[in-house]
């Protein structure tokens, strides 16, 4: 399987709306999210790229990690992100995500999450840690800034 990292950022007139178009900037505005937990399945390959989704797809169930943040307040700094590290053999593997007020503040919560989760897990050979980050200052419109991982697509 193929999991697609995407991003995106966007402004709204409420922080609901700024969601939205940050949805729709980073390609999966138009399913219903089901999150999932951070477990990556085996056999799988992290791939970055904007998901393609037809007409047809309207209102389907997507399957993600996300991490976002929202704000409407002026000058506040949102970085956002999801880590990974996957087993050499298998890519079976973990994502953490997070979201901080600073870039350093957020790579580190992924490496420590992610060093945690692996030392609890020691009979496997996991990879170096992984980072998709995005990063945004609200101007005073509402804001939203998000990094997914975009699992697969069903319909109902």
């Amino acid at each position: 399987m193929n999991i697609q990292i995407t991003k995106g950022s966007g402004t709204g007139p409420t922080e609901l709306s700024a969601f939205d178009s940050a949805l729709m900037s980073a390609g999966i505005g138009d399913q219903n999210l089901i999150y999932l937990s951070s477990v990556i399945p085996p056999g799988s390959n992290i791939v970055y790229k904007k998901p393609s989704f037809t007409t047809k797809d309207f209102g389907s169930k997507l399957y993600v990690v996300i991490s976002e943040v929202r704000s409407s307040t002026a000058g506040q700094e949102m970085w956002v992100g999801i880590g990974w590290v996957q087993e050499a053999s298998t890519k079976k593997g973990l994502f953490v995500e997070h979201h901080s007020n600073t870039q350093k503040g957020l790579e580190d919560m992924i490496s420590n999450s992610l060093n945690h989760m692996t030392a609890s897990r020691p009979n496997d050979n996991w990879s170096e840690i992984q980072m998709s980050i995005e990063g945004t200052t609200c101007k005073g419109q509402p804001t939203s800034v998000l990094v997914s991982a975009v699992y697969q697509i069903e319909g109902w």
